[in-house]
Order: C-alpha cells, then sequence, then structure tokens
C-alpha cells in the first residue's frame, strides 16, 4: 500500500513550468465569464514559464503544495500592497489546478501561506477576490475572512468590483 503525501514548500526554479501550467487552468476556470475574453487570454499568456522563473529569481515568496509528486496548487505572498488596510501581509494569489479543487488542499494551501507570512514578520493578511468569483468568495469567508474594503478593477474596459478579506495574526 502506497500514501500520497501532501506537503508545501518554497517554490524553486524549477517548479516554473508548474506554476505556469497551474496559473492558466485555474484562471480559465475562475475568470471565464467575468473577466473579458482576449482580455482573460492576455493575462494568462503574460504569466507563462519565463514570468514565474523571474519572479522566483528575483526572489518572490510563492510556496507550492505538492501532492506525491504533482505540484497541485501555488501561492505568492508578501507586504500588502493596500496601505490602507491595516494588515501587512498578502496572499496575492492562491490557485489549485482544478481537479484538486474540493478536497482540502486549498485549506491546506492557505493556512500554510498564512505561516509564511507569520515567519517573515507580517502581523495579519488580506486577500483580494472579485465580488462575483463565488467560489473563492465563499472560500475566504469559509476561512474566517472578514470583509474589511471594497474596490474595482478594470479588465479590457470592463469594472469588476473586488473584495478584500482580511484576518489578524
Amino acid at each position: 500500500m502506497s500514501t500520497l503525501l501532501v506537503e508545501t514548500r518554497r517554490a524553486r526554479l524549477a517548479d516554473a513550468g508548474d506554476i505556469a501550467d497551474i496559473h492558466d487552468a485555474a484562471w480559465r476556470v475562475a475568470y471565464r465569464g467575468l473577466i473579458p475574453g482576449a482580455e482573460l487570454e492576455k493575462m494568462i499568456q503574460r504569466r507563462g514559464p519565463a514570468w514565474w522563473h523571474t519572479a522566483l529569481k528575483r526572489g518572490s515568496r510563492v510556496i507550492v503544495l505538492t501532492f506525491g509528486d504533482a505540484v497541485a496548487g501555488y501561492a505568492n505572498v508578501g507586504r500588502n500592497r493596500a496601505r490602507g488596510l491595516p494588515f501587512e501581509g498578502e496572499i496575492y494569489e492562491l490557485y489549485l489546478r482544478p481537479e484538486y479543487q474540493g478536497l482540502g488542499f486549498g485549506r491546506r494551501l492557505f493556512e500554510d501561506a498564512r505561516k509564511e507570512l507569520v515567519s517573515a514578520g507580517f502581523d495579519g493578511l488580506a486577500v483580494w477576490a472579485l465580488a462575483a468569483n463565488d467560489p473563492a468568495v465563499s472560500f475566504y469567508r469559509a476561512m474566517g475572512g472578514m470583509g474589511v474594503a471594497r474596490s474595482t478593477e478594470s479588465f479590457g474596459g470592463r469594472a469588476l468590483e473586488k473584495l478584500a478579506f482580511g484576518w489578524n495574526a
């Protein structure tokens, strides 16, 4: 009998291709019908393996969740970009391959991303999600996130509402 381990670790340069694949697949599922098609395609294409390789080489704080030998998801974390929010850390992105969604891996990845921020000295964290992305909004609420801000972002000339969720340390 073999058991597959679920683990998280800091991303390595060799993970760039897997992270790009996850980004591509997860964005197509999450944002199709929300972000205009041509704009979504441009955003996905910009974030290919070379982009991720460069980001990792420059020190972006990315953790990956592995299931056995497969990279199943990633989280990109760092200093909160919205200085008006009372949280020092931010999870910029948290995505799983679609086939790993709904199995508890997102919870594990979220908690380990949160630990990564704490270990880096950040007090509290924020996450932004498109308001129309019901699965993401439900996930962050289920993880205990409190709605702390609203904003809009333009995608291909279409303004979409986004919500910020916050957690204290």
